[in-house]
């Protein structure tokens, strides 16, 4: 699985699970925390979806603003974990 299809999905649980709404037009490097649509609970939830759903662990330490505020961030560190 690349980052494409990791962002694709992810960007689908974003828009209908944390924002409830799934025709925001949500593009992969649009600020998320910085830009004040996620909150650090959000983030937390993404660490959690992102073990469910790709068996991948996200430690606390990386989940902060710096590492995944966008999209395409988060896409990149959950494709590392599958490659780990």
């Amino acid at each position: 699985m690349n980052e494409g299809d990791i962002a694709g999905r992810l960007r689908s649980f974003i828009l209908t699970d944390l924002l409830r709404n799934p025709h925001y037009p949500l593009q992969d490097n649009e600020p998320l925390i910085t830009g004040g649509l996620l909150d650090s609970f959000a983030i937390a939830q993404i660490g959690v979806w992102a073990e469910k759903e790709f068996g991948v662990y996200i430690p606390d330490s990386d989940m902060t603003h710096e590492n995944m505020d966008t999209v395409q961030q988060m896409a990149r560190r959950i494709a590392q974990g599958l490659t780990s």
